[in-house]
């Protein structure tokens, strides 16, 4: 509750200081800034200990391996899904796009050369220490995997070490309980000066945008996760929205799906997942799973297409889809973090690159809305395996 009113408030007080940007952005924004560095200070931390800690204390492999296949199907079925269904909506709705003229100085943007095989190289690290430094959560989730899966296949011998990480994962847990007590503060600090430099026409100028692209994460939202928490997690979608909300709002006001982790964490066990099914699959999720990115990607190469009165061709759609799958699976938990891999989506279908400064400008309101997706798919995949993983028990008794 006292979220959704800094929600409120910061928009409001956002709009009231349009007129003193120069106060909202060097007495409010930092703070704002304080509270997002100190959970990015303890994500790395929180996420390495608490997969660790889940591998540990699942202890039989086999069911750690079976978890690990079904929730990356999860995501990979549904990301597919989202991206799709991004790119038929913008599609049949193109109509309503304006035509624009984007503007070329002749220097052309860097393009990121992203091959689904250097996606797949950069996710193990040469170094045991830097992805931690860097906050490589892909490469940070590989070091936990292999320190885990180590400690429970060594047994006895290494119940020191693992009793250290335990205790350490307990003193995470605590810290981030102080930081989340700032949370308040902390979303009102960063709505207020992000309403107060757009004002008004972040809501105006890009609205048909901005709508379609909203109207793709509700159908998503409704038809695909709620039907898989009903008939694949025995759970009503009316319970699992209704607990979810605190991490929803916290998603759609911080734009950050790793910063929102441990409040997810938090909603999932409310709804009965167990701790370590629950910390595994949202710490992996908010690294590989972002559908929220791939709707985005979909709806964005349309407009800014039909912008430029490009009429896409099947070979064209099919590389928007393949590029945007890849570009969401390595897209950042962090605000903006699609940006950098929208030129390479464009540039795969022919779209002209320079369309990412005109989406650009309303990134943020549209983002807010694509992290609140991406972490309540990877909360719905959390209620899922917990079912399974209680059936596969229920067999083995």
């Amino acid at each position: 509750m006292l979220i959704l009113i800094a929600l409120v408030l910061g928009f409001i007080v956002g709009f009231l200081m349009q007129n003193h940007v120069d106060v909202a952005l060097k007495y409010i924004q930092p703070i704002g800034v304080i509270f997002l560095n100190l959970l990015k200070f303890i994500v790395v931390p929180l996420v390495l200990l608490s997969i660790i800690c889940g591998i540990i204390n699942m202890k039989d492999v086999s069911k750690l391996g079976r978890l690990g296949i079904r929730t990356l199907l999860y995501f990979m079925l549904t990301t597919i899904f989202a991206v799709t269904l991004g790119l038929l909506l913008s599609t049949l709705l193109k109509n309503v796009f304006p035509i624009i003229e984007i503007p070329r100085d002749g220097n052309s943007i860097e393009v990121p050369h992203i091959t689904l095989m250097d996606q797949i190289v950069n996710i193990f690290p040469k170094n045991m220490f830097e992805p931690l430094a860097t906050s490589n959560m892909m490469q940070v989730i590989v070091i936990a995997l292999f320190i885990g899966f180590a400690i429970v296949k060594v047994g006895e011998k290494a119940k020191p070490v693992s009793d250290v990480i335990v205790s350490l994962n307990e003193i995470v847990t605590k810290i981030l309980s102080f930081i989340m007590a700032l949370a308040p503060i902390g979303v009102f600090c960063m709505l207020c000066p992000a309403v107060a430099v757009n004002g008004p026409s972040v809501l105006g100028s890009y609205a048909v945008l901005i709508g379609v692209a909203y109207l793709c994460f509700v159908i998503h939202a409704v038809f695909v996760y709620a039907s898989c928490v009903k008939v694949l997690g025995k759970m009503s979608p009316l319970m699992f929205f209704k607990e979810m909300i605190p991490a929803m709002l916290f998603a759609y006001s911080s734009d950050s799906s790793l910063a929102t982790l441990p409040v997810s964490m938090k909603c999932t066990q409310k709804l009965g997942v167990p701790k370590d099914v629950g910390d595994f699959v949202l710490s992996l999720g908010a690294t590989i799973n972002m559908d929220g990115v791939a709707i985005y990607l979909g709806v964005t190469s349309v407009f800014i297409a039909t912008c430029c009165g490009i009429d896409l061709s099947l070979q064209q759609y099919i590389a928007i889809a393949v590029s945007a799958t890849i570009a969401s699976i390595g897209t950042p938990g962090v605000p903006g973090g699609s940006l950098a891999l929208m030129a390479m989506v464009f540039a795969s279908a022919g779209i002209p690159i320079e369309g990412v400064a005109i989406v650009a400008g309303i990134d943020r309101i549209i983002d807010m809305a694509r992290t609140t997706m991406s972490i309540t798919g990877d909360a719905s995949c959390a209620v899922v395996m917990a079912r399974y993983e209680q059936k596969s028990e229920q067999k083995k008794d």
